[in-house]
């Protein structure tokens, strides 16, 4: 099983970026590079406690297929989502949320951080290819979905 956490600082209010990372709509287009969609379930709008949706995307040349359920919800501060079905053995993907205050500009701000645990199937060579390939993948694909959170939710605060 592999694990990685990213912090991101986001320019706007705690409860805008929380119910931002819960938007349908702002993850599909956070992903367009992978043409991510959300195909079943909760397919538009905020995601809350115990939502599904199965998301559509094509990784490494093919399509995948990924449902998730929102298993812990704690408005604004706290979210997991876990895969019920999809390519991995394991997916939990925690957010957590803090109120905090930009230093140089006493801009109300957040710290976003996102704990990701996973396990690709097919044993040894599943534990392998996270070493080697998953780890980074995800880490990027976390990283450019924050970025876009960022901009788009600084962009409505201004």
């Amino acid at each position: 099983m592999s694990r990685f956490e990213v912090a991101t600082l986001v320019l706007a209010p705690l409860p805008v970026v929380f119910d931002a990372s819960l938007s349908v709509e702002l993850h599909a287009s956070s992903m367009r590079d992978s043409r991510e969609q959300a195909v079943a379930g909760v397919t538009s709008g905020r995601l809350s406690l115990g939502d599904q949706v199965t998301w559509r995307a094509r990784h490494f040349g093919l399509i995948w297929h990924l449902t998730s359920t929102i298993s812990a919800y704690v408005r604004p501060s706290y979210f997991v989502d876990e895969q019920v079905r999809g390519p991995f053995r394991h997916w939990r993907h925690e957010h957590t949320f803090e109120s905090t205050h930009e230093a140089d500009s006493g801009v109300e701000a957040t710290l976003m951080k996102d704990i990701v645990d996973f396990a690709a199937p097919a044993g040894p060579l599943g534990t392998l290819a996270e070493a080697l390939v998953l780890r980074r993948y995800m880490t990027k694909l976390i990283l450019l979905r924050n970025e876009h959170l960022r901009r788009t939710t600084e962009t409505t605060m201004q």
